[in-house]
């Protein structure tokens, strides 16, 4: 992906664009050949005032992302092509000191680290973002009565506060697990073959030294071909986006004509070329796209962990555009979710609506159980469904048919009858729920 194609802007924000650029990732790049030379200049494998050199000419925009870029495709990879002009720009004395004892794999997956760090905190803002909608919305609707949908049918009475408190809670395990990931996420220095053999027995400290400039953890040794940062990186944002996308596709199966439980907020979004009267969910329909990418970029990923021994043929460098695709999509589920889920509005006259349309059908189990208290609950469950069956080819409600039932009549009176049936009767520990939720969110953004 690139942040100046056709497409890409639709799902991402500018800001998550620029975060994993071609720019961003040359900073990144020359980050990490500036702390390489302050950590060697520290341990006394370089001199001081080469490093001063050096350290003052990684800004990016001495370089042109494009021609390193084009010049790497001579050698696979951008480091090369990058270091030589270093060299260049930090003159003879200085630039033989670029890059010292180093390979082009440290600096390219310790500038993947740092751009999915910088990427990372867009994304965990947006996440924020997301639960704090989520929250309000199980706090203002716990007690709003809906129907709960078991493979897409009317199943029991449930609240919309306790659907987005189911949201909350797995935003909030994906959002810590994402956070727990970055903060494991080490530099890499190993040099030609895993060894840092050309530093002798300075290698550790500046791999130390190297750590602690760039901020990352000092891995306990090289993962030139032992994958698993990225692999973890790609695991946790694959869960990101696929917990965002999650609850888009519940927004979108809610927003449909016939449900019209909830809509999206912004009504100048979402209209379509030919159709004026429809208001499609565009951000819960961006988010599902974005998490559905995601998904096949960690799959590269995950699928990078086998490496030939000490140095990968095709597996390391098939990382580089599917971690900048994991990133910045993921970025764009969260804000596409955010924005969703702020702007989102409720109908809970809707929501009454669509319980009472099965004529009391959905409140069936309530009967059941009402009914079991007087007689043995399967005896009750034959009742409850035989007068549902008879409600079902008649037309008529359930209660009529209970009320007719001779069987049930002798047990319960029509008040007892009316009450079962009643929905807002039988949300269960709902509300509990709801609560145990938010305090796990308040607990987690404390």
């Amino acid at each position: 992906m690139t942040s100046d194609d056709l497409f890409t802007p639709i799902f991402v924000p500018q800001a998550v664009r620029d975060a994993a650029s071609g720019r961003a990732w040359l900073q990144a790049l020359l980050d990490a050949e500036r702390a390489l030379a302050v950590a060697e200049a520290r341990k006394g494998a370089i001199p001081a005032a080469a490093a001063e050199r050096i350290a003052a000419c990684c800004e990016a925009e001495r370089f042109d992302p494009a021609v390193i870029a084009e010049d790497g495709r001579r050698v696979g990879n951008p480091a090369e092509p990058l270091v030589r002009a270093l060299r260049a720009a930090a003159g003879d004395e200085a630039g033989r000191y670029v890059h010292f004892g180093a390979t082009s794999q440290d600096i390219v997956d310790t500038a993947a680290v740092l751009v999915s760090r910088r990427v990372l905190e867009l994304v965990l803002a947006d996440l924020d973002g997301v639960a704090a909608a989520c929250a309000a919305l199980a706090e203002r609707h716990a007690a709003t009565p809906m129907v709960a949908r078991t493979l897409l049918q009317q199943a029991l009475p449930t609240t919309f506060g306790l659907k987005a408190a189911g949201w909350l809670v797995a935003v909030v395990d994906a959002r810590r697990r994402l956070a727990e990931v970055r903060d494991r996420l080490p530099a890499q220095l190993g040099g030609a073959a895993g060894t840092l053999a050309s530093l002798g027995e300075r290698g550790p400290e500046t791999v130390r030294l190297f750590a602690a400039e760039l901020g990352l953890r000092e891995p306990d040794v090289p993962w030139h071909t032992a994958r698993t940062p990225l692999a973890e990186l790609a695991g946790a944002l694959d869960l990101a986006a696929g917990t965002l996308g999650k609850v888009a596709l519940d927004v979108a199966l809610l927003a449909q004509t016939e449900v019209g439980e909830v809509a999206e907020g912004d009504e100048g979004r979402g209209g379509s070329s030919t159709l004026p009267h429809k208001r499609n969910p565009l951000g819960a329909t961006l988010t599902i796209a974005c998490a559905r990418q995601v998904h096949g970029h960690a799959s590269v990923l995950a699928g990078a962990l086998v490496q030939e021994h000490e140095r990968a043929a095709g597996a390391w460098h098939s990382e580089w555009l599917a971690l900048t695709g994991a990133l910045e999509l993921t970025g764009g589920a969260a804000r596409w979710a955010r924005e969703t889920l702020e702007s989102l509005e409720v109908d809970p006259a809707r929501m009454r609506a669509n319980l009472d349309a099965t004529g009391g059908l959905i409140m069936a189990e309530a009967v059941a159980f009402v009914l079991a208290d007087r007689i043995r609950l399967p005896e009750a469950q034959r009742l409850v469904g035989a007068a549902c069956r008879r409600a079902v080819e008649s037309g008529r409600p359930l209660r009529d048919e209970l009320a007719a039932d001779p069987a049930v009549a002798a047990e319960l009176s029509a008040a007892e009858i009316d009450a079962a049936l009643d929905p807002t009767r039988y949300a269960g520990s709902a509300a509990a729920f709801v609560e145990r939720a938010l305090a796990r969110f308040r607990g987690d953004s404390a």
